[in-house]
């Protein structure tokens, strides 16, 4: 690729980056059962440590499911036509040997996710992560193995609004507001 063509690529991904929203109002449209799996398929291009593969993806359409996974779930303000659940395998972690406390899971659970937004981003879907729910109801509801616990719900749907355009005046800090040089801390 020559440097133009690079350039552009950056940009993309910046523009990506930067354009990338919440969505909360979906529409009832299905997702395509491709734009699905080209979705969940970009996970295993998010960073994890040690490259090790101790998550699982449950990917649910079914309605009726999704509707269960609602009512155990307080933080899932949109109504979604699909949805990826992000899951450890602690039995996995464990064969790693990963101490009990280690964060990394759940740092791997953080960059699956954020990859899991951008590739929903670039299919024009709409998307959102849930943190706000019950664990044990979510593992019964979908059968999981004792070992694999829930972590993260990514909600998806056709977005109901044209998303905002991006906007260097989004309300908040900027950058240079919540970052710190290390040479400003410790002048030579």
């Amino acid at each position: 690729m020559n440097d133009t063509g690079k350039s552009a690529a950056n940009s993309d991904v910046l523009e990506a980056i930067r354009t990338r929203r919440v969505v909360r109002s979906l529409t009832t449209a299905p997702v395509a059962r491709e734009d699905l799996e080209t979705v969940v398929d970009s996970a295993r291009y998010a960073p994890r440590a040690g490259n090790r593969r101790i998550h699982r993806y449950i990917v649910v359409t079914r309605p009726a499911l999704l509707r269960a996974l609602r009512m155990i779930s307080p933080g899932m303000l949109q109504v979604p036509t699909a949805a990826i659940v992000v899951c450890v395998d602690w039995a996995q972690v464990r064969t790693y040997g990963f101490a009990p406390a280690n964060p990394g899971p759940y740092i791997d659970v953080g960059t699956a996710a954020a990859t899991i937004l951008l590739a929903a981003h670039a299919l024009d879907l709409g998307a959102g992560p849930v943190t706000s729910f019950s664990r044990t109801a979510a593992a019964t509801l979908l059968d999981l193995p004792e070992s694999v616990r829930p972590e993260l719900i990514v909600c998806l749907g056709h977005p109901a609004v044209e998303r905002r355009p991006p906007s260097c005046s989004r309300p908040g800090p900027t950058w240079a507001d919540v970052v710190r040089w290390d040479r400003e801390a410790h002048p030579d």
